[in-house]
């Protein structure tokens, strides 16, 4: 059986990742479609509107195997999280790759891709950032010194990642039909767009697939645990301890949090040229979640695969390769790793503020 992987959050799951999973299909029409899905937070340091849980019922109806992207790799910086992506996909033997990006252009992807392996580019990366640049914009600029324009579109820096990673996959791109941080609702929006309209209580129906919308309950926003956020800054005596706080920078987060009424008023009151809007979300996600740079240290390299869902094509997919997987296939929870142990942690607090939730330990995959 051949496989294709996706990489994807599904925050919510909306006509665009329809169209997405559509392309693939035309792409691979007889693939076991696999998607490695981000669980209870996304990579930009937000949490997920629905859990998990719900995110897998809602994808195994057009995808055949759903695969969980551990919390220490799904909510870090692109570097991080196309490297633990890319390694669950080597893991699960993947034929093909298929993402959507702003420009479409694999070849200047990969010529990027070869730029950066030179020692040249990575003297001027940090050249920019000791100018006290951030990482998108070093970035850029190191490029622009190869001749070479980069935009700061993020799905095209995830892209990078992807290519650099990915081993004997052939990969393909599909050009996104939307901004990511456009907020106007049309017939295939952007995910920013449709959380913010959920916030202001608008009907979000035309722009996503009859499950997800369905699937639009008990919906989960930052803000809702921002008390708690506040809470741990002030009890915490050193926030340096946790993951991506650096550079005294806590010592600022301490001296604003008492101003602030909600996450986005602490990220504007912290924000500089360095620290970026989504880096700082990270950041305070990382903290509300007690994620440490020590756990971050002993989880560099992905443990396991966790399968969230399958349907029966999916099945006969994980059968064919479990035994010559280089990692674990996990059905069931397992605390003898310890990413598994921190998803536990986070995902309880994700759960704190619902009602009747399963804990993480009694979950089983789900079988569509």
């Amino acid at each position: 059986m051949k496989s294709v992987g996706i990489i994807c959050e599904y925050n919510p799951f909306h006509n665009g990742h329809l169209y997405h999973i559509k392309k693939v299909k035309e792409l691979y029409p007889d693939y076991v479609v696999i998607a490695v899905i981000n669980g209870d937070f996304t990579q930009r340091g937000d949490f997920s509107l629905i859990d998990k849980w719900e995110k897998t019922k809602v994808a195994l109806n057009y995808v055949d195997l759903v695969i969980e992207f551990p919390f220490t790799f799904g909510t870090q910086a692109a570097d991080i999280f196309t490297k633990g992506s890319a390694d669950i996909l080597n893991a699960l033997k993947v034929d093909a790759f298929v993402f959507g990006s702003e420009s479409a252009d694999i070849d200047k992807l990969r010529k990027i891709v070869k730029v950066q392996e030179s020692k040249e580019y990575n003297d001027k990366i940090k050249d920019y950032l000791n100018k006290g640049f951030n990482y998108p914009t070093s970035l850029a600029k190191a490029l622009k010194d190869f001749d070479i324009v980069l935009e700061n579109n993020p799905n095209d820096l995830l892209g990078i990642g992807y290519i650099r990673n990915l081993k004997n996959v052939e990969i393909k791109v599909i050009k996104r039909t939307n901004d990511y941080h456009s907020l106007d609702l049309e017939n295939i929006s952007s995910a920013t767009s449709i959380r913010e309209a959920l916030k202001e209580g608008i009907d979000v129906r035309k722009y996503v697939p009859k499950e997800s919308y369905e699937s639009l309950n008990d919906l989960h926003f930052f803000d809702d645990y921002f008390d708690l956020l506040k809470y741990k800054i002030l009890s915490t005596e050193d926030l340096s301890i946790y993951q991506t706080v650096d550079e005294g920078i806590e010592n600022k987060i301490k001296k604003e949090i008492l101003k602030a009424n909600n996450i986005d008023e602490l990220i504007n009151l912290v924000k500089s040229k360095r620290y970026t809007y989504n880096k700082l979300k990270r950041m305070f996600l990382h903290i509300l979640c007690s994620f440490t740079k020590e756990e971050a240290r002993r989880c560099i390299d992905i443990q396991y695969i966790r399968v969230l869902g399958f349907n029966e094509k999916g099945r006969k997919y994980l059968n064919s390769i479990k035994k010559t997987s280089e990692l674990p296939i996990l059905t069931k929870y397992d605390n003898s790793f310890e990413m598994m142990r921190i998803e536990n942690r986070v995902s309880n607090i994700y759960n704190m503020k619902k009602d009747g939730f399963l804990e993480e330990y009694k979950h089983k995959p789900i079988i569509f």
